[in-house]
């Protein structure tokens, strides 16, 4: 379907640049002559007790909610909470607007506020509301409103700017048909990309399964089956363990040492020859095992100075407090390195350094950090964790196995996950040609069959499902109480 559509026979220059050739029944307006811009704002003398669910520029993605809206009484709100949003309103955000923060208010089922950081567009009896979302959504709209935003830090765009804006406008009925056409094919794309996403947590938990089944001795890799007799561990989480297997502390196998703190003044040198590593170092891309990379490097007499240990080739590092250390990421040092205090460090030195390894990306120290809004653990804790430990011929094998299976798994994450990121892509590419007039979708969204409600549901928590049905969304005025224009 999509690979049949075909451009618009007849076009014309739209007179702006970014918009480029139109099609020639389509009319270019301003958008404060298409929709109203913050029709409806909560006047000041709201009553104290009224309560609505309020959206600031954190809740609200592109294309989607990313947090439940919070409930507030009126003399609770931030004085930013003002902006009324109802049932077909676009609302998006006119301050830090590189964020791209859209969303479309679909069936609104309680009261709803947004910030005045968000302008919010309502249609007019000439506009299919869902029409306006999929234009506010258009990578052509949305690069425009960031290219007219003022400021660096904090860059805005001005209310006046943004209704001065000149959009192409199709007739209503063919407004109509590009968001049916959309609603069906992104939702097609949807479900392909949630399905992918599936897959991928799957695959990861099957890791996280083999690591620990065969880590803590519940499958031998050399037959695949449980080990012929087990003993008590002596460790409650850790259950029982293959006869032939130790239990033993951390600390007899490494040796754990904190970091130090990161000293301010070498922020941004890159051109010594020993890193300083910190937490945010370990999300760099690339092999997710090593690690060479950091956005600081000192030289050896600053680390000396600094009284800063030097971690050398194969040692592992790992977060130990904050939310970090709840990602349970582990990583190899690939070169010489000093980590800041937020990470901790483990020399093996009584077992296989693979093994230990494999044990250290199993064993899920977040879940034994002290309890508190902080979470964290520090070496002492650490060295006396005990752990099942396997002779050493055998721990080869089993980091050989899981080596094996963690590189096959992450091959096929990492397909998985490009293919994510391209069906995303041509999402964002279709919508912005088809709300432009670069394709002719007209045809294809008279056949298209009813849309089927998502069963799963989708991410908006105060929206319903989109109404193939929908009729003129002229808006009337709120009788909410103290809602002023």
């Amino acid at each position: 379907m999509i690979a049949s559509l075909k451009s618009y026979p007849r076009v014309k220059d739209s007179g702006m640049e970014w918009l480029g050739k139109i099609p020639a029944h389509w009319k270019v307006r301003k958008l404060k002559h298409w929709l109203t811009v913050n029709r409806q704002v909560l006047s000041e003398d709201t009553d104290p007790d009224y309560t609505f669910d309020y959206v600031d520029i954190s809740s609200v993605g592109t294309g989607r909610l990313v947090t439940t809206p919070e409930r507030l009484r009126f003399r609770d709100c931030p004085s930013r909470a003002r902006r009324v949003v109802q049932s077909g309103d676009t609302i998006m955000s006119t301050v830090r607007t590189y964020l791209k923060a859209v969303w479309y208010a679909d069936n609104v089922r309680s009261d709803l506020v947004a910030s005045t950081g968000f302008a919010v567009l309502s249609p007019k009896s000439s506009t299919w509301a869902k029409f306006v979302s999929y234009l506010c959504l258009s990578e052509h709209f949305t690069n425009r409103v960031t290219a007219n935003s003022v400021g660096i830090a904090y860059p805005a765009i001005a209310e006046t700017k943004l209704e001065a804006f000149k959009v192409g406008v199709p007739p209503l009925s063919e407004q109509t048909a590009i968001a049916r056409f959309l609603d069906h094919a992104t939702d097609q794309i949807e479900r392909y990309i949630r399905t992918k996403e599936k897959f991928i947590a799957l695959l990861e938990e099957q890791k996280q399964v083999m690591i620990h089944d065969a880590v803590t001795g519940q499958i031998d890799v050399r037959t695949g089956q449980p080990y012929p007799t087990y003993k008590p561990s002596g460790v409650e989480w850790l259950e029982e363990v293959p006869a032939h297997w130790k239990v033993v502390p951390l600390k007899r196998i490494g040796k754990f040492q904190s970091g130090s703190g990161f000293p301010v003044a070498i922020q941004g040198d890159t051109e010594q020859e020993i890193l300083f590593m910190k937490v945010s170092d370990m999300n760099s891309v690339g092999n997710e095992i090593e690690i060479s990379h950091a956005a600081n490097t000192v030289s050896s007499e600053v680390a000396l100075q600094l009284g800063a240990q030097v971690f050398e080739h194969n040692t592992i590092v790992f977060p130990k407090v904050g939310g970090a250390l709840l990602t349970n990421k582990r990583r190899l040092l690939a070169r010489s390195t000093c980590i800041d205090n937020n990470l901790m460090a483990c020399v093996v030195t009584g077992a296989k350094l693979d093994y230990v390894f494999l044990l250290l990306v199993w064993l899920n120290l977040g879940r034994m950090a002290q309890p508190g809004p902080v979470p964290a653990i520090n070496e002492g804790e650490v060295r006396e964790i005990r752990v099942a430990l396997p002779p050493s011929p055998e721990q080869i094998t089993i980091a050989r196995f899981l080596n094996n299976i963690i590189t096959n798994r992450a091959e096929a994450i990492e397909r998985a996950n490009r293919e994510v990121d391209l069906l995303r892509e041509y999402r964002s590419r279709l919508i912005a040609d088809v709300v432009t007039g670069k394709l002719d979708v007209r045809e294809a969204a008279a056949n298209l069959p009813e849309l089927e409600a998502i069963a799963d549901g989708g991410d908006e928590t105060i929206a319903a499902e989109p109404d193939s049905q929908q009729s003129n969304t002229t808006l009337h005025p709120s009788t909410t109480p103290g809602v002023g224009s």
